[in-house]
């Protein structure tokens, strides 16, 4: 299995990006894993929510593949603990899933037409995260979630 992040807008702080480097780093030795960053929308502040977030599912759905199993970020979906979602990972790889994708929205969060092409959402927590600072804690889990399978000690439950 495949694993791709879609996100909208680039990290802007050095420390955000240094720390999504290092997971993505680590998260290659067990899983191909690539990340693409979708510029933000042209004369967004002229736009209305709504109309803003049409415009990022526009360019989201150019980068999928009708195969793609998608998953969005959000925060009206399924909370997991750790070890939860590392089973959520190994169910999806033994369905045979070839490339799991999953989506990271704007500060507006995500278009209707994405939530119902998606087959899950997802939310990190109750609490809301900057949309930069959850691409870094949703790398962090992935890997955390890799070493859960394998047994590894990084996760001390």
């Amino acid at each position: 299995m495949k694993i791709h992040l879609i996100c909208i807008g680039k990290t802007d702080e050095a420390y955000l990006q240094a720390g999504i480097e290092k997971y993505q780093q680590r998260l290659r030795h067990y899983v191909p894993f690539r990340m693409t960053i979708i510029p933000d929308v042209k004369n967004a502040k002229h736009l209305s929510p709504a109309a803003l977030r049409q415009r990022e599912a526009a360019l989201i759905q150019k980068q999928l593949q009708p195969q793609d199993h998608l998953v969005l970020l959000d925060e009206q979906g399924d909370e997991f603990t750790s070890v939860g979602f590392a089973k959520y990972l190994e169910r999806t790889a033994l369905q045979g899933v070839q490339q799991l994708v999953f989506v990271i929205g704007g500060a507006y969060g995500l278009d209707e037409t994405l939530t119902a092409a998606s087959r899950k959402r997802i939310s990190l927590s109750k609490m809301t995260f900057s949309h930069q600072m959850v691409r870094l804690f949703f790398v962090e889990q992935l890997y955390r979630a890799f070493t859960i399978q394998r047994g590894e000690p990084y996760h001390h439950a």
